[in-house]
């Protein structure tokens, strides 16, 4: 389904170059910083549960508890992964990740031949093997990498499906975006920004009735598995739930709407996130690294340090606290309307995009605090350069105007206007945009659009 470098092609030596490259990159980083805590074993613990008992749950003291904080895509992914390499061998889940990381980089590649030149597709694989910001998640078992193979799985299937349509490329491309909303509920946005790419981009050579019709037939197809997973959240829970809770809460559960609205008047990048909303219900939280922008009087830095004070008694948001959050928060949105609305929401972006993504290396969370580590400061500062440089060169490539560029920037808006609703920022959450712009990076390196009848750099299904 996704494409391979062809025996015969001149040039299938540099891909198989190319593709050890990316995975000597990817098995250090296994090796070097492998990831397995938090979300992984709730992951994991879903998927043993489900496998061996037959319940889609988490395991407490009381047993095995549903849930639907978690959608299946994942845990489906484990369950694969356990029943060929054993339960909860997540250092094999890791080397599975790292040849999906690699398929999506075949894919990326033969998204950008087919839409600008051989060349760009040559640019766009080297690009992404040795793009150091997916290749370490494949070191962490999380939804990150398969995101990443959907994404890449779904724009080359479009542009393979707009070329010549078929039943193929229509279900590859169903499945892509299907399943890419199965491991999280923003993977739906590849389908929002592609399902309507199809009648835009195709209508002219195919005629608008026809690409209508396979766009609406490719949608109705992806739905299916939401169907079941509603149809089981009723079953089970007695609620509409076709995707999951924002807040990953099940029924019953607090989703702690005064903290999470007080996070958000203050929460500006990744250490905010770490040093306060990753802390909720778990662990103290420290009053001396909330931002200054937390308290905007004496009077208020008084009623902040009380209430946090008096969280950390228990580390429990009980609904008195949660409720004197939510106030505390109400003090800020009517003092800084702006700020709240429109100031925080865009630093939050910007720092998702722009931050250095060193999140997985085990680097201080601190980074720019050069007198408390000179080194990890200097990495941190290439990082975010290198990262830049990957954006500059995307921007570039997108202002050649590709076809397809249109809905790429139609997918990246989509995704940014989402982030801007959150409270919390993470720099992973824009990994998923990163197979079009790893495509358009390839495309601005490769000079001028070239014709390719005979390709130099064949990449077929």
């Amino acid at each position: 389904m996704f494409p391979v470098p062809c025996p015969w092609s001149r040039k299938w030596w540099l891909v198989l170059l190319a593709l050890t490259a990316g995975a000597a990159l990817r098995i250090w980083f296994i090796y070097a910083y492998p990831e397995v805590n938090g979300d992984t074993l709730m992951y994991g613990d879903i998927a043993k549960n489900w496998m061996l008992h037959g319940v889609y749950g988490l395991s407490s003291p009381g047993g095995i508890h549903p849930t639907l904080i978690r959608l299946p895509g994942y845990p489906l992914f484990l369950i694969l992964c356990f029943r060929f390499f054993g339960m909860e061998h997540y250092n094999a889940v890791m080397f599975a990740q790292t040849g999906l990381d690699l398929a999506s980089c075949l894919l990326i590649a033969g998204f950008a031949r087919r839409v600008w030149s051989d060349r760009a597709g040559w640019w766009a694989l080297w690009l992404s093997v040795l793009c150091p910001f997916t290749a370490n998640y494949a070191a962490a078992p999380l939804t990150e990498t398969p995101e990443i193979f959907c994404t890449a799985l779904a724009f080359y299937a479009i542009v393979r499906f707009l070329e010549t349509p078929k039943w193929t490329w229509a279900c590859a491309l169903a499945i892509a975006w299907s399943y890419a909303a199965l491991l999280r509920p923003d993977g739906a946005l590849v389908a929002v920004a592609l399902c309507p790419a199809i009648v835009f981009c195709g209508w002219r050579r195919w005629g608008r009735a026809r690409m209508t019709r396979w766009a609406a037939i490719c949608g109705i197809f992806s739905l299916a598995p939401f169907v079941l997973w509603a149809a089981r959240n009723e079953r089970t829970f007695h609620i509409f739930e076709p995707l999951a809770p924002r807040y990953a809460v099940d029924p019953g559960e607090s989703s702690d709407p005064g903290f999470n609205r007080w996070t958000k008047t203050i929460c500006a990048d990744l250490t905010c996130t770490a040093d306060v909303y990753w802390n909720a219900n778990t662990d103290v939280i420290d009053f001396s690294n909330l931002p200054a922008r937390a308290f905007d009087s004496p009077a208020e830095y008084e009623q902040t340090k009380q209430l946090i004070a008096a969280y950390n008694r228990g580390t429990t948001l009980t609904p008195p606290i949660d409720a004197a959050f939510g106030a505390l928060a109400d003090q800020g949105i009517r003092a800084h309307p702006f700020r709240y609305y429109v100031a925080l929401p865009l630093m939050r972006l910007a720092d998702m995009w722009l931050r250095p993504r060193t999140e997985m290396l085990w680097i201080e969370m601190r980074w720019w605090q050069f007198e408390h580590h000179e080194s990890e400061t200097e990495f941190a500062v290439a990082y975010a350069a290198l990262n830049l440089a990957y954006l500059v060169a995307a921007l570039v490539g997108f202002l050649k105007r590709p076809r397809f560029a249109g809905a790429i920037l139609a997918f990246i808006l989509l995704r940014c206007a989402l982030l801007l609703t959150l409270e919390a920022p993470e720099p992973r959450y824009t990994l998923e945009c990163f197979p079009p712009l790893l495509a358009l990076a390839g495309i601005a390196l490769s000079g001028h659009r070239a014709g390719s009848a005979e390709s130099r750099f064949r990449i077929e299904p």
